[in-house]
């Protein structure tokens, strides 16, 4: 078998308008401090893939557009929604308010383990984020509806952010669409 690899233009992918008017994935990803811009830039072009319905930028993380995040994003900055706001606890508490429900990515006392994580129905969640180094402020995991926290079994104790977020919108996704089929 030859398997030949796909040229972009077979891969049928959405133009800009076509996915902002696309269906999206029920969940907002909101980042808390993030220094590095291609973090930020790989979190955009994560969310593009699984048709994340928006990115809060809070605290000190970067906004677009920026060279460095344009670089990792490679567009994505156009297709998916994103907003900013500088009190991550002021937007987490909105967002509660507006019924969706928070979930800060971290390892804390009553976390549950990603594959146990069960998203419910019809359900927008969103997944929080934390700083490369200092992860998810403590008042936001405290005002959390929940921790999630990513199974690890290496010496390290942490992924770095973009990863983080790849694994965790990966996961996310995969189960949304299955309760929805």
């Amino acid at each position: 078998m030859e398997n030949r690899k796909l040229k972009n233009s077979e891969l049928d992918r959405k133009s800009v308008e076509e996915f902002k008017e696309a269906s999206k994935t029920p969940i907002i990803v909101i980042l808390d401090n993030i220094r590095s811009l291609n973090n930020i830039g790989s979190v955009f072009r994560t969310a593009d893939a699984f048709l994340i319905q928006k990115i809060y930028l809070c605290g000190i993380t970067a906004q677009p557009p920026h060279k460095d995040i344009q670089k990792t994003a490679l567009g994505a900055t156009e297709t998916v929604a994103w907003e900013y706001a500088e009190d991550v606890l002021e937007l987490v508490e909105q967002l509660q308010k507006d019924n969706i429900k928070i979930f800060s990515i971290e390892q804390a006392e009553g976390s549950i383990m990603l594959n146990d994580f069960q998203p419910q129905q019809e359900e927008t969640m969103a997944v929080v984020f934390g700083n490369e180094v200092k992860g998810v402020q403590q008042s936001v995991v405290s005002a959390s509806d929940g921790i999630i926290e990513i199974p690890q079994l290496g010496s390290k104790h942490s992924l770095n952010i973009a990863v983080s977020t790849g694994v965790v919108l990966w996961d996310l996704f995969v189960k949304i669409s299955s309760i929805r089929e």
